[in-house]
């Protein structure tokens, strides 16, 4: 296993992308691009889903807008710790305030879901993402590009993981097919 913070050999990682500000699919393929040129070589994107938003809204906020989500995968030499100052610096380059308090509406968020060969337990980062579980809006996504990857710290597939967790009726929303990133 690499440290965290160092360059190494190429692996495969998945990421969650999602938007509910602005014009979120445009958001979502400008990420896209973004990761390639920051080194991520992206050769797999999911279809995108409409997803109603996930948790409480922040206090005094009103009930945020629905999310789009994906899903992308490529392979990259970039290491965990610097993989996530690559997503900061798009998320923020798409106008994500880093201090907006928790689940509050956002134009960009870029998540390392998974990383092939990659456990990473920082302050500042947890590999694999430590909600991926939960998260139906993730799950969809990703089991479409990685179904059969296998949570290395809970022994079971993407799509096994999405299998297991309920969907209330209206949550998640295929919108696009795979490619719907080229057309805009």
């Amino acid at each position: 296993m690499s440290a965290p913070g160092r360059r190494g050999p190429t692996r495969r990682v998945w990421l969650g992308l999602g938007a509910n500000l602005g014009d979120r699919a445009r958001a979502l393929a400008a990420a896209t691009r973004e990761l390639r040129r920051a080194g991520v070589d992206v050769d797999r994107v999911s279809s995108l889903y409409e997803t109603a938003p996930w948790g409480e809204p922040p206090r005094g906020l009103p009930e945020p807008p629905r999310y789009l989500n994906a899903a992308v995968s490529g392979e990259t030499a970039l290491a965990p710790l610097d993989l996530l100052a690559a997503a900061k610096r798009i998320e923020a380059a798409a106008g994500r305030d880093p201090d907006a308090p928790r689940n509050a509406p956002r134009p960009l968020d870029v998540d390392i879901l998974l990383m092939e060969g990659e456990v990473v337990s920082t302050g500042a980062l947890a590999v694999p993402h430590p909600r991926l579980h939960e998260r139906r809006f993730v799950l969809e996504p990703l089991a479409e590009i990685a179904g059969a990857e296998r949570h290395p710290l809970l022994g079971r597939s993407v799509a096994e993981l999405r299998e297991e967790l309920a969907a209330p009726a209206g949550e998640v929303e295929r919108l696009s097919p795979p490619g719907w990133e080229r057309r805009l």
